[in-house]
């Protein structure tokens, strides 16, 4: 293998694709069973706008179009695996992975975003054990006509109120204060359509046995009240943690791997691309992580055959 990337979130999916227009061949291993990374984990339905060339499009919809784009070069892809070990033999990285798969390759790409994650738990929800608490909403039409309740006061939480709005029964948003960490705009968006905000609210119980019929709240300054509900979504945001890979061995600074210019790391013959890269003046987009994979490849290209062109050329000037 030429080149083995370490991640199959979009970032690592353009790389497979990049990789492969530069003719080298792509091993793509991820730990979650998807391709997508977080986007497919954790808001596949929900709208982005900040990936150039699109006014707006779906995470579920990104995936499967950079899928296609690098379909054609058929990178392996190794998901449901996570990558526990790096090792360099004769100077080039050996990976191991979970199930002793080894993957031997030229150079290494990692752009595993925030390593792993696990949503934060709902404290109410300690106890309870039927079904309907979810922390994402990877298919808006298994809510079609419930009555959801959305904990949290973030981006996430908002977001999903929007995408339920019209799809489920009833959509109602808890939170524990009265001020919110989303977007004014995306606030202002859902009242405006009317969706109930109860603010200064704590979830005290989950109603329901083999699965969720209802939640207790306490309202400050109104005391307790009881909500329908046939789901709760606890947007109570993500933890994220490197994992082994904190452990390779690399250059990190806060929980990301510092690069060079060529998107190299401190170790040989492994770069860094997206969130999981780190170099003074970053900015976290999936357009910035588009443009390192690119930068990554290139360089990777070149220590791997010090005669190729670090610039191959524009895709359209190519058959």
């Amino acid at each position: 293998m030429d080149l083995a990337i370490v991640g199959a979130g979009p970032t690592g999916l353009f790389a497979a694709y990049y990789a492969g227009f530069r003719g080298l061949r792509t091993a793509v291993v991820d730990a979650l069973p998807e391709a997508g990374g977080q986007i497919t984990a954790m808001y596949p339905e929900k709208q982005i706008y900040d990936v150039a060339g699109f006014p707006a499009i779906k995470g579920r919809d990104l995936v499967e179009n950079l899928l296609r784009q690098a379909a054609p070069f058929e990178p392996v892809y190794l998901l449901g695996h996570q990558a526990r070990t790096l090792d360099h033999v004769d100077g080039l990285p050996v990976l191991g992975l979970s199930g002793g798969v080894t993957v031997a390759a030229k150079a290494l790409l990692i752009t595993g975003g925030l390593g792993s994650f696990s949503p934060r738990p709902l404290p109410a929800a300690a106890g309870f054990r039927g079904a309907g608490i979810v922390y994402f909403v990877p298919e808006l039409a298994a809510h079609a006509g419930q009555d959801v309740v959305i904990v949290g006061g973030g981006d996430s939480a908002f977001d999903w109120a929007l995408a339920l709005h019209g799809v489920a029964r009833s959509t109602v948003i808890v939170h524990r204060r009265e001020k919110f960490r989303a977007h004014q705009a995306t606030v202002d968006r859902v009242r405006a359509l009317g969706v109930p905000i109860i603010v200064n609210a704590q979830v005290t119980a989950v109603r329901g046995t083999a699965h969720v019929e209802g939640i207790a709240v306490d309202v400050k300054d109104e005391g307790p009240r009881e909500l329908p509900a046939d789901a709760i979504v606890a947007a109570l945001g993500f933890t994220a943690d490197l994992g082994p890979l904190g452990e390779w061995g690399l250059d990190l600074d806060h929980r990301t791997i510092t690069v060079d210019s060529t998107m190299a790391a401190s170790l040989p013959r492994t770069y860094a691309a997206g969130d999981i890269a780190s170099y003074p003046g970053k900015v976290k987009l999936i357009a910035t992580g588009f443009g390192e994979a690119a930068t990554a490849v290139n360089n990777a290209a070149v220590a791997i055959d010090p005669a190729a062109h670090l610039f191959p050329g524009h895709s359209s000037e190519n058959p």
